[in-house]
């Protein structure tokens, strides 16, 4: 496609480094169709006013819990852990509807973007109506909850990958699911006709995906069946996989194998998987990741808010596995606060600093971590590109050189700044498909939210 517009920056982060005088065209489908390096503004070009970086993409969401968030961190009693807070976390699984999913996830998508996300891939569980209990009413179509989901992208301006979830029972050797988990049954058949509809629909910036719960929440038969499903289609397949340690603990006394290892045995895994959370993995089931290709999804705000441990980043970027981030439960909702845990949790852990960079190559940990975030991401999302290289959506950052935490750094520090030194969202514009987008959610869209937390929670006081 001819250019429909050029964008000129005077420092642009292309290929893992500042460059100066970057000229960048978008076509009328909104992809890059060409990055030139040192070339003067011509005439025409639009002018960016500060640093374009890349955006990300949130490469694991669960939109919905967005409405729980600051309403499971009190303990009266006993001990708190992942499975507790997953108990208080049903009891908005089993009420919220589709108008209310709407309003919460329009709420988050505004919130990812001022986050510095322009893409988000939405691990969909909450499939079916609540029972009448809790006001469920049938729905006119059994993807209601997922087109919720893809109205509140269009509303906010994201993209959106979604990735409908196998889930047919409740841990290893179960029939079945636990009654408050009824809403989220869905088996690979049902998995893979969802997909199939929401690649369909051919909704501007809306593909789809499909996902596995976890090896608790899915059979091996389940995993089979999706797998003959998909066969060769190039698109993301995600699955939950060693969050707790409970859950490895419950593969091995079920299967002899740790989860990784067992994926890996099996055969499961290719370039199109994405590992969510791999927290607790061994150096062999990571060299096993690694030979087959396959990506992780880490969420560190998450992984820290629920106790879940750190994962082996050092082992990871040795081994040259693709991986990038995922707000999962929205505790944080901006990809410099992840960047910046996923460091602090190593430092912290190992007792050293800057341990994700490599000196000799790349000795900026915000910068490898960045440029590994990108590249994991278009994979993640089902993308051939992502970031500022043809062929990519034209979706970008423009930094803003007055925030507090770029003042006065000289440009090669800029990244570093933007990581560790800023409070989160220090650029002036957000865009998407060549489109400068705003980045604050509308008056309606925050009003929306708030009645839809007054129906779910109760009358704010």
């Amino acid at each position: 496609m001819e250019a429909l517009k050029q964008l000129h920056a005077s420092l642009a982060w292309v290929d893992g480094r500042w460059q100066r005088d970057v000229l960048l065209s978008v076509d009328a489908g909104g992809n890059w169709s060409d990055i030139a390096i040192n070339v003067p503004a011509p005439p025409g070009a639009e002018v960016l006013a500060g640093p374009l970086i890349p955006s990300l993409v949130n490469a694991h969401s669960h939109a919905f819990q967005r409405a729980f968030v600051g309403l499971a961190e009190r303990r009266e009693a006993g001990q708190d852990d992942f499975w507790s807070w997953r108990d208080r976390m049903y009891a908005l699984a089993l009420r919220i509807s589709p108008q209310q999913l709407r309003a919460v996830a329009s709420q988050l998508y505004a919130e990812l973007l001022r986050g510095g996300y322009t893409h988000v891939c939405e691990f969909h569980y909450l499939h079916h109506p609540a029972d009448p209990a809790h006001g469920g009413q049938a729905f006119d179509d059994e993807l209601d909850m997922a087109w919720a989901l893809a109205e509140a992208a269009q509303d906010a301006g994201i993209g959106l990958t979604l990735l409908p979830v196998v889930y047919t029972r409740s841990g290893f050797g179960a029939a079945g699911l636990r009654p408050d988990q009824h809403r989220f049954e869905a088996d690979a058949d049902w998995v893979w006709r969802a997909c199939q509809r929401v690649t369909a629909a051919g909704l501007p910036r809306v593909n789809a995906g499909v996902a596995l719960h976890s090896l608790r929440g899915a059979a091996p038969q389940d995993i089979a069946r999706l797998q003959q499903l998909v066969g060769a289609a190039d698109l993301p397949i995600h699955i939950h996989v060693a969050e707790q340690t409970a859950e490895v603990a419950d593969c091995l006394q079920a299967t002899g194998m740790r989860p990784l290892q067992w994926l890996a045995e099996q055969g499961c895994l290719d370039p199109r998987w994405q590992l969510v959370h791999a927290t607790h993995a061994e150096s062999a089931e990571i060299e096993a990741v690694a030979r087959s290709g396959a990506g992780i999804v880490i969420c560190p705000g998450t992984e820290a808010n629920l106790g879940d441990g750190l994962t082996d980043l050092p082992h990871w970027l040795s081994h040259r596995v693709p991986l990038t981030v995922g707000s999962d439960s929205q505790v944080t909702r901006g990809w410099v606060e992840e960047l910046r845990w996923l460091e602090y949790g190593q430092r912290l852990g190992l007792r050293q600093r800057n341990v994700a960079a490599a000196p000799g190559s790349q000795p900026s940990s915000a910068a490898r971590l960045f440029d590994a975030a990108v590249a994991g991401g278009a994979r993640a999302a089902g993308f051939t590109a992502w970031g500022l290289t043809p062929g990519a959506r034209a979706d970008a950052l423009v930094l803003n050189r007055e925030a507090d935490a770029l003042r006065g750094l000289p440009d090669e520090a800029l990244l570093d700044a933007v990581v560790f030194g800023s409070n989160g969202s220090p650029w002036q514009s957000v865009w998407v498909a060549g489109r400068a987008r705003p980045w604050r959610a509308p008056g309606r869209v925050g009003d929306a939210f708030e009645a839809a937390m007054r129906e779910l929670w109760g009358s704010a006081g």
